[in-house]
C-alpha cells in the first residue's frame, strides 16, 4: 500500500494522523476534497469524513475533524468488543 501524502496544512495533517492512530483509514478522492477518512467500522454504516484540500479556515476544519472523530459511535463499539 502506498504511503499517504501529507496534507499541506499542519493542523489538518495532525487531525488526519490522529484519526489513523485510532484505526481510521484514508483514501484519495477527486474534486475539492483532499481525501476521505473511513472509520474502523468498515461497513456501509461506517462514518465517512471528507478532508478538504483548501478550506477557508484550516484550524476550524481540523477542529471539526477531531470533533467528528471523537463522536464516532463505532470506535466505542470496537473498544467495548475488545474488553469482552
Amino acid at each position: 500500500m502506498a504511503k499517504r501524502p501529507s496534507h499541506p496544512n499542519e493542523e489538518i495533517e495532525a487531525a488526519v494522523s490522529h484519526a489513523e492512530a485510532l484505526g481510521w483509514s484514508w483514501s484519495k478522492v477527486g474534486g475539492h476534497a483532499w481525501g476521505r477518512l473511513l472509520c474502523p467500522h468498515h461497513d456501509r454504516d461506517g462514518c465517512v469524513l471528507f478532508v478538504w484540500s483548501t478550506p477557508r479556515n484550516p484550524e476550524n476544519h481540523a477542529r471539526q475533524l477531531l470533533r467528528q472523530i471523537a463522536r464516532c459511535p463505532h470506535a466505542k463499539q470496537e473498544d467495548d468488543g475488545e474488553d469482552l
